[in-house]
C-alpha cells in the first residue's frame, strides 16, 4: 500500500526484506547470519530432496529478525556504507534515541554505548518479547507500536530515530518526534528489491510495485515533512539461494516478498525452482538498499 506520507507498505512485494547481518563489506558476497562470510559446505540439491528440504523450512522458527538459519544455503552482498558502524556512532553522540520497527532488538543490541534514553517500537508480540529480553539489560525500552501514525511520543521527544528495512515509513511522524536539529538515520529496502523472486513464482509485477521506494520519491516526500535529506544512496547487491529450503524460510520471515504466500499455495512454481536449482546452482537475485540521512532544521 502507497500513501502520501508513507512509503511502499505490506502489501508491495519485495517492500521490507531484511536478511542477514546488518553490516559487511559490500563488495563480498557474505553468509546470513553471525557467521557472515562463511558457509557450511552444502552440494547441490538432488531432484528427490524437495519435501525433505520444503519441510524442514516450513518448521523452522520466525521469532526476531536474524538470519542464521540462512548460513551455508543463502548468501548476500552488503552495502559498502555500513549500516551498523553509522547506527553506532550516531548512537555514542545521542542524547534520546528511537529505534523505530526493532524487530527482534538485534540490531540496536550490537550498538557498543546507547543513549541515556534509548526507546525501540515493535509490533509484532514474538518480535516484541525477543526484543525486550536483549534490550532491557542495556537499558533500552520496547513499547508495542502498530507501526501506523502516530507514534506514541511526544513532539521533539528524540534527537536520533533510527530505523533498518522499515515495513513503511511515516515521514512526517518522524520529522515530529525528532528535535530541531535531529537526525534520521535509517536503511531502506530499494526499488524492485529481489523482484527476480517475487517474478518467478508471482509472474510480471505492476510497473507501479516497480516504482516504489525509489529513493528520488522518498528524498521528496521527507522534504515535505520538513526535513531535509543529507546523504541519500542506493546499493544493488547480488543474492544467491542454494536449495528451496532457503527460498522457503526467506519468504516465510520476509513477507513483503510474495504476499500471502504459503507452501501449498506456491507449490508448483516451487517445485519447479528447485528443479531448477538441481540442474543449473544457484537462484540468483538482487536486493537493493537505500542509506537514507535526513535532518530536522533548527
Amino acid at each position: 500500500m502507497n500513501t502520501s506520507d508513507g512509503s511502499a507498505g505490506s502489501g508491495t512485494p519485495g517492500s521490507a526484506d531484511g536478511p542477514g547481518s546488518a553490516d559487511g563489506p559490500g563488495s563480498a558476497h557474505n553468509g546470513y547470519g553471525r557467521d557472515a562470510g562463511h558457509t557450511r559446505g552444502r552440494g547441490r540439491p538432488a531432484p528427490d530432496d524437495f519435501d525433505a528440504l520444503v519441510e524442514e523450512a516450513a518448521a523452522a522458527p520466525m521469532e526476531g529478525w536474524e538470519f542464521a538459519w540462512l548460513d551455508g544455503r543463502a548468501t548476500e552482498e552488503r552495502p559498502a556504507w555500513g549500516y551498523q558502524r553509522l547506527m553506532a556512532a550516531q548512537l555514542a553522540r545521542a542524547r534520546a534515541a528511537l529505534d523505530i520497527q526493532t524487530g527482534g532488538g538485534e540490531v540496536l543490541a550490537e550498538a557498543g554505548e546507547l543513549p541515556p534514553t534509548t526507546v525501540a517500537t515493535e509490533s509484532w508480540p514474538p518480535n516484541i518479547a525477543k526484543a525486550t529480553a536483549l534490550l532491557h539489560p542495556r537499558g533500552a525500552v520496547v513499547v508495542a507500536d502498530p507501526d501506523e501514525p502516530p507514534l506514541p511520543f511526544a513532539d521533539a521527544a528524540f534527537d536520533l530515530v533510527t530505523s533498518r528495512h522499515p515495513a513503511t515509513v511515516w515521514w512526517s511522524e518522524i520529522a515530529r518526534v525528532l528535535a530541531p536539529g535531529g537526525t534520521y538515520l535509517a536503511q531502506h529496502v530499494g526499488p524492485e528489491s529481489v523482484f527476480e523472486l517475487a517474478e518467478f513464482l508471482l509472474g510480471p509485477l505492476p510497473e507501479e510495485a516497480r516504482r516504489g521506494r525509489h529513493p528520488d520519491a522518498e528524498s521528496a516526500a521527507a522534504r515535505q515533512a520538513g526535513l531535509e535529506p543529507a546523504d541519500v544512496r542506493t546499493a544493488r547487491l547480488r543474492m544467491e539461494f542454494h536449495d528451496i529450503g532457503a527460498v522457503v524460510w526467506f519468504l516465510r520471515k520476509v513477507i513483503w516478498i510474495v504476499p500471502g504466500f504459503t507452501v501449498e499455495g506456491h507449490r508448483k512454481r516451487l517445485r519447479e525452482l528447485h528443479q531448477l536449482l538441481c540442474a543449473d546452482g544457484p537462484f540468483v537475485a538482487h536486493s537493493t538498499r537505500t542509506l537514507f540521512v535526513a535532518r530536522k532544521p533548527r
